[in-house]
């Protein structure tokens, strides 16, 4: 069932467990995370990245929200990462009510005011609204930050700026980095604690491909609700492709379809699993996407 991705999230920091957004391209993508979570009667979120939704638009949109609704567990779609006032107008546009305004590529008074102007907009038509503060590194679709670009998350910047703003939850930036991590990953909990405290609104770590459990698990102790999951996805996605039989010319496309939706299902899995939202859908209210906050 279409739902908030408001109630999703508050319900799961309530209870002491997180969401997990996975980021979809296309029909297989979307089955996968229906298919997963409903398997494991889990909440979950269908993401749309900039790029995806520029190369589907409001069609690939309509699939999302038509998957969700028809969904026997609550979902949410939600667009990741946007920078671009355009986009969100047009996400907005389309029936989305759950938008990242993303103005951390901008100094933080831009940031701030982006993210202000953002948030007012998408209140307006009982949308939700995530932000970031901080700069997270790495690599998602083709867009790279470099590590020294990035930049933590200072706690009382995030207060004042949650103040300023209205957002709905926050993106923080502790270590976590986008893509592959390329040594083992090491998260400022100590940053992550002061934050929590400092902010009351939930919590949001991008970057959760790679993540060891007991990284996962300590992050939704200090306040953490959804996961942003990408890379493992999609490298599944592509296993498959490139894989005996599907790498056969002659080969029959909806079979590969098949077996890339079973691959990328099995790591969905995985991931429901460590977040600790397998078997809670059942605490989550039907609460349609017209009824967001505000």
């Amino acid at each position: 069932m279409l739902t908030s991705t408001q109630e999703l999230l508050e319900t799961a920091r309530r209870n002491i467990y997180a969401i997990g957004a996975f980021n979809v391209y296309n029909l297989e993508g979307v089955k996968a995370v229906v298919m997963a979570a409903e398997e494991a009667r889990s909440p979950a979120m269908l993401q749309l990245h900039p790029s995806a939704l520029k190369f589907g638009g409001s069609s690939l949109v309509a699939l999302c929200l038509e998957a969700a609704r028809g969904a026997t567990v609550p979902m949410s779609v939600h667009l990741d990462h946007s920078t671009s006032e355009t986009a969100i107008q047009m996400a907005l546009a389309v029936g989305m009510r759950s938008i990242m305004a993303d103005g951390s590529p901008y100094p933080y008074e831009k940031n701030l005011a982006f993210t202000k102007s953002m948030t007012d907009v998408a209140h307006t038509v009982g949308a939700v609204v995530e932000a970031e503060i901080g700069r997270i590194s790495g690599t998602e679709d083709g867009l790279t930050i470099a590590e020294k670009e990035a930049k933590m998350t200072d706690p009382d910047q995030a207060r004042e700026f949650v103040a300023a703003t209205g957002v709905d939850s926050l993106a923080v930036t502790i270590g976590n980095v986008h893509g592959n991590y390329q040594s083992e990953p090491r998260l400022d909990f100590d940053r992550l604690a002061k934050i929590r405290r400092l902010v009351d609104i939930p919590l949001v770590l991008h970057g959760a491909s790679g993540l060891p459990p007991a990284m996962i698990s300590r992050s939704i102790q200090l306040g953490v609700c959804k996961f942003n999951v990408n890379t493992e996805v999609r490298q599944a996605y592509m296993r498959i492709l490139q894989s005996e039989p599907c790498a056969d010319p002659d080969a029959d496309l909806l079979d590969c379809m098949d077996d890339v939706i079973a691959a990328m299902k099995e790591v969905i899995l995985e991931k429901l699993d460590l977040f600790g939202s397998v078997g809670k859908a059942h605490l989550h209210q039907a609460i349609p996407v017209n009824a967001e906050k505000r």
